[in-house]
């Protein structure tokens, strides 16, 4: 069974910075490629980023790019979302997912339906 639990998510003054971990569980973490999505109160769920199973190709949202960093460390099942200069629009709830099959060694998913289990995530609050 796949489990997927965030961590780190707080309160923070814009402008700061914070770093959000996944840990995941049930099967061989690096075959399969990680994302980051974020569901803010009253809007749906959006991708932020994604990373390849092999961790060589990474993927942001516009909105994120330049701000955000994926890295994943394979050793320890952990994927990590370091978000600096944040914005009081990115005060969210925060998500991690996984494909649910093996992608190919590239694949950097970035649609809701290309994940297959979710966390149960972690709030981020930015204030201005």
């Amino acid at each position: 069974q796949v489990q997927l639990v965030e961590s780190g998510g707080g309160l923070v003054q814009a402008g700061g910075s914070l770093r959000v971990s996944c840990v995941a569980s049930g099967r061989t973490f690096s075959s399969y490629a990680m994302g980051w999505f974020r569901q803010a109160p009253g809007k749906e769920r959006e991708f932020v980023a994604a990373i390849s199973r092999s961790g060589a190709s990474t993927y942001y949202a516009d909105s994120v790019n330049g701000r955000f960093t994926i890295s994943r460390d394979n050793a320890k099942n952990t994927v990590y979302l370091q978000m600096n200069s944040l914005k009081p629009e990115d005060t969210a709830v925060y998500y991690c997912a996984t494909t649910p099959t093996p992608p190919s060694y590239y694949f950097t998913p970035r649609r809701l339906a290309d994940f297959g289990f979710w966390g149960q995530g972690t709030q981020v609050t930015v204030s201005s």
